[in-house]
């Protein structure tokens, strides 16, 4: 008597569980995914990248998360910060940005939400909210308008293409050019 009320109660519950779940079959399928699931979740991290114990890059971020699977990628959903510098040891340029995302096989890295591109050397400034840096390439795209900020002026753009350390640069769509002189008020970078 007990086992029959005991597999009553099995059916119940199969049953209503069977009729009560609204859930997508799509839904189900991405949340049991593999890939949606990250292999390492890391905060408040700093990674020093060095060759010959001479310091490459500094990245700061307050949470890495990596993903494996087919096509593996790491992710910086609240930002990150990446400082370059020369073999002496100082600071060249730096990026940071309110996102950022790299597939490593791809070898491209997306950053956006207020990204800015500093260039120490020269003293110039990127501002976009999009910027895609292809490492093979040796180049970075920035598909949506852009500022740039250097000594002697200021450059508004729809898009632009440059060489991943900005020496050469093709500005599309200009929509003005400021010309700033010693009299004007100094821009900070």
């Amino acid at each position: 008597m007990i086992r029959n009320l005991l597999k009553s109660v099995a059916v119940v519950l199969a049953m209503g569980a069977l009729f009560s779940c609204e859930n997508n079959i799509k839904v189900v399928q991405e949340i049991s995914a593999v890939d949606t699931l990250a292999e390492l979740t890391a905060t408040n991290i700093k990674y020093i990248r060095s060759d010959s114990g001479c310091r490459q890059l500094v990245l700061t971020s307050p949470l890495l998360l990596k993903f494996g699977g087919e096509k593996p990628y790491t992710e910086f959903p609240k930002g990150f910060r990446v400082d370059f510098f020369d073999t002496t040891g100082k600071a060249v340029s730096s990026i940071r940005a309110g996102y950022g995302i790299s597939w490593a096989r791809k070898g491209i890295l997306m950053a956006k939400d207020s990204v800015v591109v500093k260039n120490l050397k020269t003293n110039e400034q990127l501002n976009t909210e999009k910027l895609i840096w292809n490492k093979a390439k040796h180049q970075i795209f920035s598909p949506v308008p852009v500022k740039i900020i250097s000594p002697d002026r200021v450059i508004f753009g729809d898009s632009m293409k440059a060489s991943e350390n900005f020496s050469q640069r093709t500005i599309y769509g200009i929509r003005g050019t400021v010309d700033v002189t010693e009299d004007s008020t100094s821009q900070q970078y």
